[in-house]
């Protein structure tokens, strides 16, 4: 595919769609039209029509990904959806909550800073990487799982090690124990074919900027029915004493949390349109040939670099991850940048002075870029080696 309607700078080699996605010239175009009707007229657009424009958006979303209309609230991204579920627990002292150390980074700490203001404790599940088999993934969490446990966050793709997790099977065991479970979805929209009910967690968080390529701070919860009278946004607004019968007190809270742009949410339509035209099958053509790129990068990057599988194909989405020899993640991701022209994570996982790389697959990127990146890789890593010695 042609760099249009990618933004990206000439010459940049950009393996990182995962961490902030990437949004396709077409869908800012549309999001520019959207403010502009803003400013016309804020009152009538933001107090008048903003409810039914996010209802027509959560039609479209819960359309796509297998959700219930009525279930799905919009956030800026999925850090305030997390927190908004953990701030509506009633925890007691010595409760636990259960996430992995594959959980993203923010979603960790959330857990913790919850749990310790109630005196309860945030309790981390060890999950092999390299792992051979997505049984490990449920068997470490399950081990998990204890008599105080109320709540386990387990992410659909992790963010630093790119591995699509088992999450019906740990919902499942979770539900049996009367548990109940987010699922960290942010890279699974768009990037995987995705059925959010059938799933059966209590919570789902979902990104759009990421693989649906909408606008920067789209993303969403969706709630279960059961879990809806309680579940309340991290920001308390004007919906929290609102006398309206004619919505849910879920959707007056979510929908108004204060002045803010409302523009990627109603940017999403127009993003998953814009996927559809690049392949004949739509999205699903789109995610089944970023996952085909993802697994020829990752073929090349073990041959050239000599390494090991990081997991089974079974548990490759749209992103891949190696673990590198310890070193300073940050000055490897800048001489990748600065002096290479790649832009490509590198992160200090898991724990400091240990390191992986993770690389994205998206319909801008072709083969030849993982070579370079690869060739980049060699040499760094023998700098570092010669600077050792």
């Amino acid at each position: 595919m042609p760099k249009f309607p990618w933004l990206h700078e000439d010459g940049l080699v950009f393996l990182n769609h995962g961490s902030f996605g990437a949004t396709p010239l077409p869908v800012l175009e549309r999001q520019n039209e959207l403010r502009l009707q803003i400013e016309r007229d804020p009152i009538r657009f933001l107090i008048d029509e903003l409810e039914g424009r996010l209802d027509e958006v959560r039609g479209v979303v819960g359309a796509r990904f297998g959700a219930d209309p009525d279930g799905i609230a919009f956030v800026p991204n999925p850090t305030f959806a997390v927190n908004s579920v953990l701030a509506s627990l009633r925890l007691s002292p010595g409760d636990e909550i259960v996430v992995t150390d594959h959980g993203y980074n923010a979603c960790n700490n959330a857990a913790k800073h919850w749990a310790e203001r109630s005196g309860a404790k945030a309790v981390v599940a060890e999950v092999p990487f390299p792992i051979r088999d997505p049984a490990e993934v449920t068997a470490s969490v399950v081990a998990a799982l204890g008599p105080r446990t109320r709540l386990v966050i387990i992410d659909h793709v992790t963010s630093p090690t790119g591995l699509v997790f088992p999450v019906a099977d740990i919902v499942r065991e979770a539900e049996a124990r009367n548990i109940d479970a987010i699922v960290d979805g942010a890279h699974a929209p768009g990037m995987l074919p995705l059925d959010i009910s059938s799933i059966g967690a209590a919570y789902y968080v979902g990104a759009l900027h990421k693989w649906v390529c909408a606008p920067k701070g789209a993303s969403f919860v969706v709630t279960r029915a059961d879990r809806r009278t309680s579940m309340r946004p991290a920001i308390i607004s004007h919906g929290a004493n609102s006398m309206r019968t004619d919505r849910s007190r879920y959707a007056l809270e979510f929908d108004w949390t204060g002045t803010m742009d409302p523009t990627p949410f109603l940017a999403v339509p127009a993003a998953l349109e814009l996927l559809d035209t690049f392949c004949p099958d739509g999205l699903t053509g789109v995610m089944r040939e970023n996952r085909e790129l993802a697994l020829a990068a990752r073929a090349l990057l073990m041959d050239r670099l000599g390494l090991e599988p990081p997991c089974p194909e079974s548990m490759t989405g749209s992103l891949v991850a190696f673990p590198l020899p310890d070193g300073d993640p940050v000055k490897l991701h800048r001489r990748l940048r600065d002096e290479h022209h790649i832009q490509v994570p590198v992160m200090p996982w898991p724990a400091p002075g240990r390191r992986v790389f993770r690389v994205s697959a998206q319909r801008y990127n072709v083969i030849d870029q993982y070579e370079t990146l690869a060739a980049a890789l060699l040499v760094e890593l023998e700098r570092e080696r010669a600077q050792r010695s």
